[in-house]
């Protein structure tokens, strides 16, 4: 895996190569075996430092830059995985026309450049990053269709003097970009742009709603308001008269042709067998996360089978009972006879976080962060390589929050629905009256609203109500009519879906896998070089499954049930049915406990809390919390990420 940066200057200043050195090498974590750049107009006599490898297309241009054009830096930090001794970037076609820095894994690279030998292309490298410069020459931003990997590349076409950049489907691989008057700025991590002089590092009000809402930032936002994120499956060209971004792949859930259960069993093993195998192809030690849950197991399974010597596996412990899944991660491992590695997570241990909001960029509040960044840590210390179970509670219907809500769906359905509203307000009323915290509060107020709406608002740590008292009054003004909800609201009603299921599992691709989950997988992990590879989330295997009926998925409180199914003939009952624990951290007992100090002085004296929080309201969270009145993990969790954030980014 590796990291890339870059530079284009629209109205062909000359380039600083300190600049785009600096915003490289912030990226060293992602890459720490080589460094790479390439400039053109190729910069002239000492302008370039000498412990930079500056790379040189083989043969002249074959057309010079126009006076006055644009100049493009381009750099890279490598994480050798494949191709190790002739894989270096940035890369470029035979008569450098071409230019490319690359992030990812194109596991079908080797048929696709069989092909592009076929039609007369010529080759220097046996790396998967050749092949896409190649295909971009012989197809354009149709090559994207072909490609069956992970990615996140910018492509230099100096015959059009264009930026061409590219993510993959589901956004495993990150992409941020600013767009400025006089210049375009990217990187794998914002803080590779940030490393550029004279970034606006003011926040967009709309984003930090967004984030106390759902615990990040979704897509194309980014906390700040001169910083966007490429969404997943798109595409940018950037030239002198801006960036022009087109979706290029979308996932349908609406249903196929039912085909007998039997069968589509068979086939998602199959594919999830391939998928699994195709990820294999490494020139370095490869391992495994294994959580003992389903999706970890199956894929361990899976690797088990194609791998000539034991699988390399490693997980995280909690002396907390209720966190700890070890016991069940040894029983596959025993099963499978892996090479298996328990890192055991302490209170002292969440300390971590002030590196996790550096590795972050912007505010991020997934506790299970820390556990993630450790058994990535703890599998770095064997393998380059791991392959994690990430996609397949999205895939299908596996979180407990889809159980609840089709509960809360048939109740609904009972009352029309212009009595929803008095009916179940009376029941409401009647909990509220209650002392204490009863989520019959939350149930029958979520029953009144609409599908989408009610899980909008299930998913929200601060709701929109809650927000207009936890925010100060200046931002408060700022974000008068604006909701978080409406992006997820948008996405429900255009889901290409057949029914409210699939179009939830629709928004939770769109926002949470990608901007929650592989966002936090990939942080964790680029944070100590580790490359991490996921099988469930293979566009064939999603798209074959997508189309799969939504009752096979989930039925009555069951998720998962054609998947695990289907798993019987590879995994042990046990494992397939037992309680879904999560990867969940005892962050609210640390709060009370080891870390806090360290929390109640970052939360209620941070910089970030007295400049856009009511401070009063903050507190009064932290006391009920200490108080044992209410657990205010979340919440609270969120303010401590967002002081620490900014701590070190913040303007």
């Amino acid at each position: 895996m590796c990291g890339i940066a870059g530079i284009l200057l629209k109205r062909g200043s000359p380039l600083d190569p300190e600049v785009l050195l600096r915003m490289t090498r912030t990226l060293s974590h992602r890459g720490p075996d080589e460094e790479g750049y390439v400039v053109d107009p190729a910069p002239q006599g000492g302008r370039w430092p000498a412990q930079a490898p500056l790379r040189r297309p083989p043969a002249a241009h074959a057309a010079a830059p126009a006076a006055g054009g644009p100049v493009v830096g381009l750099g890279h930090r490598r994480l050798s995985i494949i191709d190790l001794a002739s894989g270096q970037q940035p890369l470029c076609n035979e008569d450098g026309t071409v230019w490319i820095t690359f992030n990812g894994e194109i596991y079908n690279y080797t048929s696709i450049r069989e092909g592009l030998q076929a039609r007369g292309h010529a080759f220097r490298t046996a790396s998967d990053t050749e092949m896409i410069v190649h295909a971009y020459e012989e197809w354009g931003a149709e090559c994207l269709q072909r490609f069956r990997g992970m990615f996140a590349f910018a492509i230099w076409d100096a015959r059009t003097r264009k930026l061409f950049l590219a993510r993959d489907r589901l956004g495993k691989k990150p992409l941020f970009f600013a767009d400025e008057p006089d210049r375009f700025l990217f990187g794998s991590e914002m803080k590779a742009i940030l490393a550029a002089p004279g970034v606006d590092r003011s926040i967009d009000p709309t984003a930090l709603s967004d984030y106390l809402s759902f615990l990040y930032v979704p897509a194309p936002k980014s906390i700040l308001r001169s910083v966007r994120k490429l969404p997943a499956g798109h595409y940018a060209v950037v030239g002198e008269g801006g960036v022009e971004v087109r979706r290029y792949w979308d996932l349908s859930f609406h249903s196929r042709p039912e085909i007998p259960v039997a069968r589509a069993e068979e086939e998602i093993l199959a594919l999830l067998d391939e998928a699994t195998r195709i990820r294999l192809m490494s020139e370095v030690p490869l391992g495994a996360f294994l959580s003992g849950g389903v999706d970890s197991s199956a894929v361990v399974a899976f690797m088990a089978r194609h791998s000539g010597r034991p699988v390399v596996t490693s997980s995280v412990a909690f002396r907390e009972e209720e966190f700890d899944e070890s016991e069940h991660a040894q029983r596959i491992a025993t099963l499978f006879g892996t090479d298996h590695n328990v890192y055991r997570v302490t209170p002292q241990e969440a300390e971590v976080v002030e590196r996790l909001a550096w590795h972050y960029d912007e505010p991020f509040a997934d506790s299970s962060a820390v556990p993630t960044y450790y058994v990535s840590q703890t599998a770095r210390q064997r393998v380059t390589v791991a392959l994690s179970g990430d996609g397949g509670d999205e895939n299908f219907a596996g979180y407990r929050r889809y159980q609840s809500f089709a509960r809360e769906h048939r109740i609904r359905t009972l009352v029309p629905a212009p009595l929803r509203p008095l009916v179940f307000g009376l029941v409401r009323g009647w909990y509220r009256a209650l002392p204490g915290f009863h989520r019959g509060r939350d149930f029958f107020g979520n029953v009144t609203l609409a599908p989408a709406e009610s899980y909008a608002r299930s998913m929200m740590a601060f709701g929109d109500g809650e927000k207009e008292r936890a925010l100060a009054p200046g931002l408060r003004g700022e974000l008068a009519g604006y909701s978080s909800a409406e992006a997820f609201l948008k996405l429900y009603r255009e889901a290409p879906a057949d029914d409210w299921l699939s179009r939830l599992l629709y928004v939770d691709v769109k926002t949470y896998l990608c901007d929650d989950i592989l966002t936090k997988v990939d942080r964790a992990s680029m944070a100590v070089s580790l490359e991490v590879r996921c099988p469930l989330l293979d566009h064939l295997f999603m798209e074959y499954v997508a189309g799969l009926p939504a009752s096979w998925k989930l039925r009555g409180a069951n998720g998962k049930q054609v998947f695990k199914k289907a798993l019987e003939r590879v995994l042990p009952r046990e494992t397939l049915y037992r309680s879904k624990m999560g990867f969940g951290v005892p962050v609210g007992a640390w709060f009370r406990g080891a870390l806090r100090e360290f929390a109640r002085e970052a939360i209620l004296e941070g910089q970030a809390t007295r400049r856009w929080l009511d401070v009063a309201y903050v507190t009064g969270l932290w006391e009920r919390h200490q108080s044992g009145e209410r657990d205010e993990t979340n919440r609270l969790w969120s303010l401590f990420m967002l002081n620490l954030w900014h701590r070190q980014f913040g303007e």
